[in-house]
């Protein structure tokens, strides 16, 4: 087993030169690093050629819906799965072909899975002992690790008299206890209340940059992404569908998939009636015409999809580039702002997220909405951003 000072991920002996000039390289590799891998179960593609670079120090989210391979990539780093092709680097060493303790990985899982019968101590110095670090330096990480997640003079207390927040700070004391060179978070804010998810957000988030570890995240949900990230991937049946920052990703959809699922979208089926290098003319499904900013001319009658964010929309406003009619379907009170879905005619209502001006429109009213060509992103036919 490694000691408290071995980060060796190949067991194999190197000359000194060797090892000055792998010294070298990890220090200027990638944090975490996929190579067009796969991964299957039989003849079920969980993922395919997945290829991602991870800089030090960064937080990167892998987002998606239930099943579309996130989670597994993550458990691929730790060797809790097996991959089918390709290879994962860490630190630019090779690590999918050498057994799973000499990756030096921390785990959050969403369950916690702290020990029951074991005290705060023992659970968060559970990784130091099996790495036999000296007691007195066992006790000194684990009273820094318990003041980084704020819950110093906890060490006597079993897991169960703490709440599920603080169990999960524990759980994370314990994945940063050793100082490893990745943090996977496998949902790890899934179980807690939204309150107290929103208060580990921050948490998680500080002690990344405290500490400066690179943190590996998986979420379905999108405002933890959002949030958090440095980098958002978002994952769809086993492939990347788009990787940017959270800006980009929200401003700037990839695809039909990435508009929908980060941060529903409002998707606009139109016809090309004509373009500029600047902005396309679109007439929509309802008749109704609109300007999209668009980054190269298309040619006249080209089937486009108008993505527009729902907080992209004023609602009642006089003086916009672009205003469409329609009439309130549902409107939901938030507090500062209310959602309206409202009828423009078609197949498709409009979602529009808006300051409340006064009061809040009612069931059957009729508005008008505006926005700007620039507020505007242009799908093709496949579902792909015009660029």
């Amino acid at each position: 087993m490694p000691d408290s000072q071995d980060t060796t991920l190949d067991p194999r002996p190197v000359l000194a030169g060797a090892a000055g000039a792998s010294a070298a390289a990890e220090a200027n590799s990638p944090a975490v690093e996929f190579r067009d891998i796969d991964i299957a179960y039989g003849k079920f593609v969980a993922v395919r050629d997945f290829s991602l670079s991870i800089a030090k120090g960064s937080f990167v989210t892998l987002l998606g819906p239930s099943g579309c391979g996130k989670t597994t990539i993550l458990r691929s780093i730790a060797g809790l799965v097996d991959i089918s092709g390709g290879q994962i680097m860490i630190g630019g060493r090779r690590v999918d072909d050498i057994p799973i303790y000499k990756r030096n990985i921390g785990l959050v899982f969403q369950s916690y899975a702290l020990f029951p019968h074991k005290n705060v101590f023992d659970n968060v110095a559970f990784g130091l002992k099996y790495r036999n670090v000296p007691k007195p330096e066992i006790a000194r990480k684990v009273g820094r690790a318990l003041e980084m997640v704020r819950l110093p003079g906890s060490e006597k207390k079993l897991p169960s008299q703490l709440s599920g927040g603080q169990q999960q700070r524990i759980a994370l004391a314990r994945a940063i206890v050793f100082e490893p060179q990745v943090l996977l978070l496998d949902e790890p804010l899934s179980a807690l209340d939204a309150n107290m998810r929103e208060e580990m957000r921050v948490e998680i988030k500080k002690i990344q940059k405290e500490t400066g570890i690179t943190a590996i995240f998986v979420t379905h949900d999108q405002e933890e992404a959002l949030s958090m990230s440095d980098r958002i991937v978002v994952m769809n049946a086993g492939a990347m569908e788009q990787i940017g920052t959270p800006e980009e990703v929200y401003e700037t959809p990839a695809t039909a998939f990435v508009a929908d699922f980060l941060g529903k979208a409002n998707m606009l089926a139109g016809t090309v009636h004509g373009s500029d290098r600047k902005t396309a003319v679109v007439v929509l499904a309802s008749g109704q015409t609109i300007n999209a900013a668009c980054p190269r001319p298309l040619a006249g009658g080209s089937k486009v999809t108008v993505v527009v964010r729902p907080q992209k929309l004023s609602v009642g406003a006089a003086a916009s580039a672009n205003r469409l009619s329609g009439r309130v379907v549902s409107a939901s009170y938030l507090g500062g702002s209310a959602i309206y879905e409202i009828d423009i005619g078609g197949k498709a209502n409009l979602r529009a997220n808006a300051p409340i001006a006064g009061r809040v429109l009612r069931e059957g009213e009729t508005v008008d909405l505006g926005f700007d060509p620039e507020g505007c992103v242009l799908l093709d036919e496949r579902g792909q951003r015009i660029s």
